[in-house]
């Protein structure tokens, strides 16, 4: 099962505010990987946030390459800052929300890889070096190494795709998913998944209206 996950910092925190925090995460990243060994189908970082599409291969995959991934970005940040102990990096424990292997899985990948260019942080979505897109069109073999493949072909005019505007349901739909943490697919997948995974709770709905976040582009 494919999964979207993402954490932001605490109170919308930055996170990253010049490229060599951005790269001592994907360092992070690279050496998480060596120990605890995930496909990363997509990812793209923000200044407060960050998104991954991942594509466990066994039970408990995910959860190990989280957790060890969170505690040496925290380190990281904390020594970095001279804050070893002191006060909250991210705004709590990462989400992450199923996604349907189907049309979906490239709704979400899209969504997530033209996130700075809705953001307006660049112009064109291949632009943005922090991205798994950026790595895929301009990187070399070695920036590419650590990327997965995908459990769908990747279409031959991707970047055209990911370039293009993306509707506003889709939009809508997928940013309802990470609000309510609901997985994202058909509705009978959607009520399956959300049965095996003992997630019905995030279908029904809230009594009282919520206040509207703003979106996580």
């Amino acid at each position: 099962m494919v999964f979207h996950v993402l954490n932001r910092g605490v109170g919308r925190m930055q996170l990253f505010r010049k490229p060599g925090v951005y790269e001592a995460f994907e360092r992070a990243i690279e050496q998480t990987l060596e120990t605890c060994p995930l496909r990363i189908c997509s990812y793209l970082l923000m200044p407060n946030h960050w998104h991954l599409v991942v594509w466990p291969e066994h039970d408990g995959e995910l959860a190990a390459f989280m957790q060890k991934l969170t505690i040496t970005h925290v380190r990281n940040w904390q020594v970095h800052r001279r804050k070893v102990g002191e006060g909250h990096v991210y705004q709590g424990r990462y989400k992450s929300f199923p996604i349907e292997t189907d049309a979906y899985f490239y709704q979400v990948v899209r969504y997530v890889e033209a996130n700075a260019r809705r953001a307006k942080l660049v112009t064109a979505p291949d632009l943005w070096q922090w991205s798994s897109l950026w790595r895929r069109e301009h990187g070399d073999r070695a920036a590419r190494k650590w990327l997965s493949k995908w459990p769908l072909p990747q279409p031959r005019e991707w970047l055209r795709v990911v370039s293009g505007v993306q509707p506003k349901s889709q939009l809508e739909q997928i940013r309802q998913s990470v609000r309510r943490g609901q997985p994202y697919g058909s509705g009978t997948w959607t009520q399956r998944t959300a049965t095996e995974l003992d997630l019905q709770s995030t279908l029904r709905p809230r009594g009282r209206p919520r206040k509207v976040e703003s979106p996580d582009n």
